[in-house]
């Protein structure tokens, strides 16, 4: 299946059905008076959270979604149907975007998520509406209110706990499949990964986070370098990032300022996330090498540098309980905000 993780599309609700002019006429009653019922009221168009999609390619393929028109008032006091909602199905953590792409109007963050983005119009008055003691025949019966319309960007920001970031070939996608089930692309050439991983982490048998991998940075890829910063997206709602820097290419504190100043320039907090830095494939280093270039990075990080490989599974344990540790502090926080929240 195609990853696609941007889409346009095209969406109007209903228009409210029209109130109608009538009056009763039966046989044998004298004063049958105004009796045109009012119009439905139009289709919203409603967001859906979809547990099972991880993608928006569905979106490639339909663009436009319209919610039909209310039914029209008929005689006898007779209401318009109400028309039925058009529910779009779309991944959880996609975001929705007015056409300028900047303005936020929803955000499906959740399972369980539901958002009226289009309300559909509001039926007609049917001329029984207007009948009063000085009006007793009004005439008079109003159109529906139209609905809503407008152009949306979708954008699926995937929902994980920690995400992996570092430049091409530092051995994310390897490290992704030692520590989960998942089964990324690997090769010894740059940019083997060109569409975000997901992988299921479980440290413990009760324990577990999702991994996410990205697409490596380049320098310049705020400007467009490369695969750009497109996919940093993905990793915005990550509690913590995982910062691998390719030990046995040599220059660590140079690639580990790249990756840092591509995520300030990038911007959406990601460079105040909590950082992980851990000096990888230490098995194509000596022990010397080790010692050096762990010293230089944390004397330019001012922070503590863990050595792991991917391959041998050298300080993988120790860098997933560290891990793991942050991913509980930032679900009790997000836990106890959302007991305030409702309690508010």
């Amino acid at each position: 299946m195609k990853f696609l993780d941007q889409a346009k599309i095209y969406v109007r609700s209903g228009d409210g059905g029209d109130g109608v002019t009538a009056f009763r006429r039966e046989k044998y009653i004298e004063f049958g008076g105004p009796d045109g019922g009012n119009g439905g009221r139009g289709g919203d168009v409603i967001f859906e959270a979809a547990p099972d999609l991880n993608t928006l390619i569905d979106f490639r393929y339909s663009q436009h979604f319209r919610a039909p028109k209310g039914g029209n008032g008929a005689g006898s006091d007779r209401t318009g149907a109400n028309s039925d909602p058009v529910v779009v199905r779309v991944p959880v953590g996609t975001e929705i975007l007015a056409e300028d792409r900047e303005t936020l109007l929803a955000d499906i963050d959740r399972p369980t998520a539901r958002v009226v983005l289009c309300r559909g119009g509001d039926g007609g008055h049917g001329n029984a509406h207007f009948k009063s003691s000085t009006n007793r025949a009004p005439r008079r019966a109003d159109k529906g209110w139209p609905g809503e319309e407008r152009w949306v960007w979708l954008r699926l920001k995937l929902i994980a706990d920690v995400g992996l970031v570092g430049l091409p070939n530092a051995g994310k996608s390897t490290f992704l499949s030692v520590v989960s089930a998942a089964r990324p692309k690997i090769a010894d050439y740059p940019f083997t990964t060109l569409t975000p991983q997901l992988g299921v982490v479980r440290p413990t048998d009760y324990e577990e986070f999702v991994l996410a991998d990205i697409p490596g940075l380049i320098e310049g890829a705020h400007e467009g370098v490369g695969l750009g910063d497109r996919f940093l997206g993905h990793v915005e709602r990550c509690a913590a990032l995982l910062h691998l820097v390719d030990g046995a290419a040599g220059n660590v504190v140079d690639a580990w300022r790249t990756i840092r100043e591509e995520l300030q320039a990038y911007g959406g907090g990601l460079s105040e996330k909590p950082e992980i830095l851990v000096l990888n494939k230490c098995d194509a280093m000596s022990p010397r090498e080790t010692s050096a270039r762990r010293a230089a990075l944390a004397k330019a990080s001012g922070k503590p540098v863990y050595v792991a490989s991917g391959v041998s599974r050298e300080g993988v344990p120790e860098i997933l309980r560290v891990l793991m540790t942050i991913v509980h502090e930032a679900r009790a926080e997000r836990a106890a905000a959302l007991k305030t929240s409702v309690l508010a």
